[in-house]
Parts: structure tokens; C-alpha cells; sequence
């Protein structure tokens, strides 16, 4: 089944859009000191907050993109709109989390490469890793 399916196409409502509460929650507290804590309301505002932040973004990252006759909104069209609507300050950060997460990309694809270049078959790589859960299994029995 597809996002879209059961919808009536005009996408989800503005109920159907949030985050994590739980996942809120937590970086909340890694950012507040140990004594501060924050109230629920207070939390439901942050999420509020963030949802409206990522659709303005995304909004105007879309107009870019269609400016462009671009079908997918890329990387740089984020940047381009956080610039337009005045985050020129957050494009920094943005641009070194996009350069890290390039990196953990390329770094999952030599994994992937290794698997194959291993020169093992399929079936030879599932009788290891069967090996391995045994090993494992027997190690948390004792």
C-alpha cells in the first residue's frame, strides 16, 4: 500500500503532520540543563513549531525547484531556500551535515562492495552468517 492510497489526493491534513513526540522529548532534554525541565504543552509547541519550519521550507525549496523545471527537490534547493527566507546563518551547518551524511553514503556503499568482492556466493555468505548467529546464540547460552 502507498502513503497515498486511502487519501483523497490532496495529501495528508495538517492533523496527519508531526513528529516523534518521544523523539522531541528526548532532544529537548540533551539540550536543556539537568535542573530545567519542559512542560508537555510546551513540548507540543516546539512540534508545532518544527512542522511549520519544515513546510515553509520545503514550500519555498518546491517553488525553486519548479523555477528550475526540476521534478525533484534536491540538497541545494533547501539551502537555496533557507537563504531566501533569511536562514542564511543555519546554510553552514546544513551544507556540513549534507557533506557528512555524502560521506556515511559512500562509506555503506564500499560495505555493500565488500560483501560482493568478497568472492564468497550467496549461498557460502549465508552459511557464514549462520555460523555466526550460532556462535552467537551459544555465547548468550552459557
Amino acid at each position: 500500500m502507498s502513503d497515498r492510497e486511502g487519501h483523497s489526493g490532496a495529501g495528508p491534513s495538517d492533523e496527519d503532520l508531526s513528529l516523534p513526540k518521544a523523539t522531541v522529548a528526548k532532544m529537548i532534554s540533551e539540550l536543556l540543563p539537568a535542573e530545567v525541565t519542559c512542560a508537555k504543552e510546551t513540548r507540543d509547541l516546539v512540534i508545532e513549531c518544527c512542522v511549520e519550519f519544515i513546510h515553509l521550507i520545503s514550500s519555498e525549496a518546491n517553488e525553486i525547484c519548479e523555477q528550475e523545471s526540476k521534478k525533484t527537490i534536491a540538497p541545494e534547493h533547501i539551502i537555496a531556500a533557507l537563504k531566501r527566507l533569511g536562514f542564511d546563518s543555519f546554510t553552514t551547518e546544513v551544507e556540513d551535515v549534507l557533506k557528512d551524511h555524502k560521506q556515511q553514503q559512500k562509506d555503506r556503499e564500499k560495505k555493500a562492495d565488500k560483501i560482493k568482492d568478497s568472492g564468497l556466493t550467496p549461498e557460502e555468505l549465508m552459511a557464514k552468517q549462520e555460523e555466526l548467529f550460532a556462535a552467537s546464540r551459544a555465547r548468550f547460552a552459557q
